[in-house]
C-alpha cells in the first residue's frame, strides 16, 4: 500500500478505516486481493443501491461498449441518452402522474444540487436559502453553503453565505411544535431573514447521522413552501432510488418538490451520473447557461435505464426493500435494548439503517470491530456516534443474518472492553 500513502492526498478517508487493496467486487462482497471476502454493508455510500457488478446491468454496459456505442457526447442527442429519458418517462414518472423536465447537470450529487441552487435563484430572483440542521448536500461552494457539518463547511475556506439553516425535525426532541420558528420568522417583518428563494431538505439525512424526518413533517414543510411562494428542493442523491423503499424517498410524505436532485444510485451501477428534475415551469435556463463537459456519459445512461427497467418496472424490490428494512430495524433496536445503561438509538428508514453511540469513538470501534469481522460500515453524524448501514437493495436473506451477526459480536467485543 506503500504508492498510496506516497502519492496520494491526505485528504483520503475511507482508505484509513478499511486498510486493505480491494481488488474484485460481486452483489454484496467486496474481495481484497488476498482473497479475503468483505460484506459491503456501505455500497459506495449508496452509488450501488443493486450490488457490485449487477449481471443485468453488466450485461448491457458490455454489449453497448461492444458495438462502439457513444461514450462521451455532452448534451447531443444519442440513442442511449433517448433511451434513458423515456425510460424514465415510462417507468418513473408517468405511473407517479409526475410532470418533471430532466436537467443534466454534470456527474456527481453536487452537481445536482448547484443547479437546482442557481436554477431557484434565476427563477426567483432571490438569494437566500433555507437548509437545515445537520444537512448535507455535497462538497462544492454552493451545496457547502447548505451543508450544517463545521468541518466540512470550514474547508471552504472563505465565508459561505445566503443560506439559513432551521431545525430538522426532531431537533428539539419535540418541545416546539414543527416550524414555529421557521414560520413565525416568515410572517414577522421584523425578523431580518432574507425572503427566501428556495428550501433545500433531505427526508431522511445520511451523512447527518440517518436522521429520518416524520412523513407529517414532511407534508407540513411541503405545504408552509406553498403558502410562502418558496420552491422546495428535495436532495434524493443518497436516498433516493429506492433505498428507502420507493424509487422517491418522499412518495410516502404524498408531496411533490419543485425539483429533486440525483445522483449516487442513479446510474444503477457506480458510473457517474446525476440529474436534477424540475418543474416545467421552471424551466428559463438560456442555452447552455448551466453545462458541463462530463455531463452525457453514455455508459451510465444504458445501466440507468436497464436499471429502471429490470427493478421499477413493478413493486417487488419496494416491498422486499421495506420487508428487509424492518427487519435490520428490529435488530438494531434488540441491539439496542440490550445496552439499556448505555443510551443506543436505533434509527433509519427503508436500508437506510443505523445505531447512535454517545459519542464517535464508541461507534468508530464498533465499525473497526466489525471490519476485522468481513463487514464494511462507516459512521455519520456530527460526531460520528452513528454507525451507519447503507447495504446494497439486492442483499439476500443469508447475508443479513450473517452481516447482522457480525454488527452484534462486534458491539458487544466493543461494550464489554
Amino acid at each position: 500500500m506503500s504508492i498510496f500513502e506516497t502519492l496520494e492526498s491526505e485528504v483520503r478517508s475511507y482508505s484509513r478505516g478499511w486498510p486493505v487493496v480491494f481488488d474484485r467486487a460481486q452483489g454484496s462482497w467486496q474481495y481484497a486481493e488476498d482473497g479475503k471476502a468483505y460484506l459491503d454493508f456501505f455500497a459506495g455510500a449508496g452509488a450501488l443501491n443493486y450490488g457490485h457488478n449487477n449481471p443485468v446491468l453488466k450485461q448491457a454496459l458490455i454489449d453497448y461498449i461492444s458495438r462502439d456505442g457513444v461514450t462521451h457526447s455532452l448534451d447531443m442527442y444519442t440513442t442511449a441518452k433517448r433511451d434513458f429519458l423515456q425510460t424514465v418517462d415510462d417507468v418513473l414518472l408517468k405511473p407517479r402522474s409526475m410532470e418533471y423536465k430532466v436537467v443534466f447537470p454534470g456527474p456527481g450529487g453536487a452537481n445536482a444540487v448547484e443547479a437546482a441552487l442557481k436554477l431557484a435563484r434565476k427563477v426567483t430572483g432571490k438569494e437566500s436559502v433555507i437548509n437545515f440542521t445537520n444537512a448535507f448536500h455535497g462538497m462544492t461552494l454552493g451545496a457547502l453553503s447548505v451543508t450544517g457539518n463545521s468541518m466540512k463547511r470550514g474547508g471552504a475556506g472563505i465565508p459561505l453565505v445566503h443560506a439559513t439553516p432551521m431545525p430538522y425535525d426532531k431537533y428539539f426532541d419535540g418541545a416546539y411544535p414543527d416550524f414555529l420558528y421557521f414560520d413565525r420568522l416568515l410572517q414577522d417583518s421584523g425578523s431580518g431573514l432574507n425572503e427566501p428563494a428556495a428550501v433545500i431538505v433531505e427526508s431522511v439525512q445520511g451523512e447527518g447521522g440517518i436522521n429520518a424526518a416524520r412523513l407529517e413533517w414532511l407534508k407540513g414543510l411541503s405545504e408552509l413552501c406553498k403558502r410562502h411562494g418558496i420552491l422546495l428542493i428535495l436532495d434524493d442523491v443518497q436516498m433516493g432510488c429506492g433505498r428507502t423503499g420507493p424509487f422517491f424517498s418522499f412518495e410516502d410524505a404524498g408531496i411533490e418538490p419543485d425539483m429533486i436532485c440525483l445522483s449516487k444510485s442513479i446510474s444503477g451501477y457506480g458510473l457517474p451520473m446525476a440529474v436534477t428534475l424540475i418543474k416545467p415551469e421552471l424551466d428559463v435556463w438560456e442555452p447552455g447557461e448551466h453545462n458541463g463537459t462530463f455531463r452525457g456519459i453514455n455508459p451510465a445512461f444504458v445501466t440507468a435505464a436497464e436499471s429502471l427497467r429490470t427493478y421499477w418496472s413493478d413493486d417487488e424490490l419496494e416491498k422486499a426493500t421495506r420487508a428487509k428494512g424492518e427487519r435490520v430495524g428490529a435488530a438494531l433496536s434488540e441491539i439496542a435494548d440490550s445496552y439499556p445503561d448505555v443510551g443506543l438509538t436505533a434509527k433509519g428508514r427503508g436500508l437506510a439503517r443505523g445505531l447512535e453511540f454517545p459519542n464517535g469513538e464508541l461507534a468508530g470501534k464498533v465499525c473497526a470491530a466489525a471490519f476485522e469481522r468481513g463487514l464494511l460500515m462507516e459512521t455519520s453524524g456530527p460526531d460520528g456516534e452513528v454507525m451507519k448501514l447503507l447495504p446494497p437493495l439486492t442483499t439476500t436473506d443469508a447475508e443479513f443474518s450473517q452481516g447482522l451477526e457480525i454488527i452484534t459480536e462486534s458491539v458487544r467485543s466493543v461494550l464489554s472492553a
